[in-house]
């Protein structure tokens, strides 16, 4: 179970260096940081091999691979939910994310926790809150673009 847990903490690092990659290109470092800070907890979790990791982590990877899989959809011109124009390197993160998501999902269903349940849903819920709450802070104004 510890390598199973350090391994959720590697795919949330993983997201979250690959987002960083893309803020790097797109001029937008500031609102990837912003997406990103919760996170870092989940990575810090991870590799402290917490059993909270995996309920932490479950929610900022699904929402992250519907995310990349609504870009993929876009690319390929089919029906999606974002806009947006995307270079080559953004889309080779796309694809690093997609796969460190998948990975990490898989993982942590996997996982077997001795956590109560109303914790676990806890974690979950708070996680995903959290996670949606970053994505509108980096829209906002001053956040959504460096000024630089």
């Amino acid at each position: 179970m510890d390598n199973r847990i350090r391994t959720l903490g590697i795919c949330a690092l993983i997201v979250i260096l690959s987002l960083h990659v893309v803020g790097i290109v797109s001029h937008g470092i500031i609102r990837h940081f912003v997406q990103t800070a919760p996170v870092w907890p989940v990575v810090w979790l991870g590799f402290r091999r917490s059993p909270w990791t995996k309920w932490a982590v479950l929610s900022p990877l699904v929402l992250w691979l519907l995310l990349m899989v609504n870009v993929w959809l876009l690319l390929l011109g089919l029906p999606h939910l974002l806009s947006g124009t995307f270079t080559r390197i953004e889309i080779a993160m796309t694809i690093t994310i997609g796969v460190a998501a998948v990975v990490g999902i898989a993982t942590a269903l996997r996982v077997r926790t001795a956590m109560p349940w109303l914790s676990a849903v806890g974690a979950l819920l708070l996680m995903a809150c959290l996670q949606v709450f970053a994505l509108w802070i980096s829209f906002q104004r001053g956040v959504s673009r460096d000024p630089w």
